[in-house]
């Protein structure tokens, strides 16, 4: 294994820069400070949609089916500018029982089932002032080169060149890294093109957000389109919708997991596993937004093509969420700028210096590991086509094991038909290995376990069960002893590992550092 130093690889514009001049948005839309100076609103001919707020008119006319919101466009320049608005189109599009699968241009020309070469009809509403309109044109108008540029060497995500199975489960599992050289041969990265990966697949049917579309119709969109957030295709079917081969060693299939990842402890379920595999396609512009990998996984994304940015955060009892994240108490919600421009202009600054941020840029034929627990945010800088998986290394178990038994209302993933995950996959790693699943119940109790009461001890020995050893069926839930510690010379500078102890005494109750599916 060696380390890597940053590179300057290309792929960024360097012409970019934030403060580079924002065009006026093509309708003479203003943002709403501008009303303050302005003589003039001609929201004001609205009628009674005048005193609406704008973001609470959106919402009212999403109910609207598309002739009556033509209609109300036609009633003046205001409303003519909110009827026009792409994300009520876009919505439009995705409640019709019949949609169309050829791309229009845009989502107003898709639903009316306009042809894409058909000029756009362009109204003038100067003097109108609102945000909810102008934002997502300031957002797609936003260079994003500039927040991926200068990344501080202490953020740096490490990269490796090459590492061991060994390597990995002594002193990688629980950090960020950037793998070079890890698909280089597989056929997929090696003897497919966009060319000919369209050819081949253009009428088969992915799921793109809440969009089912085949291929060609949506790599039509992925490059034509002016949506703030463009819709990032991400199915978990792909494999058999494609008919690939994933080998299981290197130079079989058409790709294979990186060796260096180790035993996945989850492929004990079979095809009773959850959704842990996915082809992920999107245009420049496309992501996801601040998340953690469902199950308490780990992950790995293997870039095949095109260029991603990665801002990475740590969980642990002494680490905020990451800038604009706002989390319930339980972690069953998350709260975030919906866009990733506006996280980026809004809370990037703050994060870049905020303690334990990580950032990185996975190129080509690079292979990213998002260890369990931690928040991550994906860009896409250039057009991509990754694959990625999830899987439990042996260094997780125990956290995926509590995942699993203490917060069933946030598994994710299986079928209907698994009735009790945790209680299946106990029995599945009793049965395939033992020592691990033994081990890592002791260290699932140590490190969140309530500490044992005398009657539970007093009523273990009563049955005959040795008093010793721990109960894992009895012994509930408390807060982490382990945490991570990351000194000022960077977020990876010290692990430190804190182990409880156990006493006559009740818990502290829930974790609070578990995945949120």
């Amino acid at each position: 294994m060696t380390l890597q130093p940053s590179l300057d690889k290309p792929g960024l514009q360097p012409e970019d820069s934030v403060e580079a001049v924002i065009p006026c948005h093509p309708l003479g839309i203003k943002p709403l400070g501008n009303l303050y100076m302005a003589r003039r609103n001609i929201k004001a001919t609205a009628g009674l949609f005048y005193s609406i707020p704008d973001d609470l008119l959106i919402q009212i006319l999403e109910f609207l089916e598309p002739l009556p919101l033509l209609r109300l466009g036609a009633t003046c320049k205001a409303l003519w500018a909110f009827s026009r608005h792409e994300d009520l189109w876009r919505a439009q599009y995705v409640k019709s029982p019949q949609k169309s699968n050829i791309w229009g241009g845009s989502w107003f020309h898709t639903v009316l089932n306009f042809p894409s070469k058909q000029p756009k009809l362009i109204i003038r509403c100067d003097n109108l002032f609102s945000d909810v309109l102008h934002r997502p044109f300031l957002c797609l108008r936003t260079p994003l080169s500039p927040f991926f540029r200068n990344i501080p060497r202490q953020n740096e995500i490490p990269r490796l060149d090459d590492l061991s199975a060994v390597q990995f489960a002594s002193t990688w599992v629980n950090k960020p890294f950037i793998l070079a050289n890890a698909i280089n041969k597989w056929p997929m990265h090696n003897g497919w093109s966009w060319r000919s990966f369209r050819e081949k697949f253009k009428d088969v049917n992915f799921v793109a957000e809440a969009v089912d579309w085949a291929l060609d119709a949506y790599l039509d969109y992925a490059g034509n389109n002016s949506d703030e957030s463009p819709l990032y295709l991400f199915d978990h079917s792909f494999v058999e919708k494609m008919g690939l081969r994933i080998g299981k060693q290197p130079g079989e299939g058409d790709y294979w997991i990186p060796e260096c990842f180790g035993d996945d402890f989850f492929s004990v379920f079979g095809d009773q596993r959850p959704d842990h595999r996915w082809l992920i396609i999107g245009p420049e512009r496309s992501g996801s937004t601040f998340h953690k990998d469902p199950n308490a996984t780990s992950a790995w994304n293997a870039v095949v093509w095109g260029l991603k940015y990665w801002i990475m955060f740590p969980t642990a009892p002494n680490f905020p969420p990451p800038p604009g994240v706002f989390v319930s108490k339980d972690e069953s919600e998350v709260t975030s700028p919906v866009s990733l421009t506006e996280w980026l202009l809004g809370f990037h600054a703050e994060a870049r210096k905020s303690k334990g941020c990580l950032e990185g840029l996975c190129y080509e034929g690079e292979v990213v590991h998002v260890p369990s627990g931690w928040w991550h945010l994906v860009v896409n800088v250039k057009p991509s086509f990754a694959i990625t998986q999830n899987f439990v290394p042996r260094g997780h178990l125990s956290h995926a094991l509590h995942f699993l038994k203490y917060k069933p209302e946030q598994v994710s993933g299986f079928k209907n038909d698994m009735q009790d995950p945790y209680g299946t996959f106990v029995a599945r790693l009793r049965e395939a290995h033992p020592e691990a699943l033994e081990e890592a119940l002791t260290e699932m109790y140590q490190l969140h376990g309530k500490k044992r009461k005398w009657d539970e001890v007093i009523e273990n020995k009563t049955n005959g069960e040795d008093p010793g050893r721990p109960n894992h069926d009895q012994i509930g839930p408390t807060k982490s002893a382990r945490f991570s510690e990351y000194g000022d010379g960077g977020a990876l500078e010290s692990i430190k590992a804190v182990e409880s102890h156990f006493s006559f005494g009740f818990g502290c109750g829930d974790a609070s550092d578990e995945e949120i599916p």
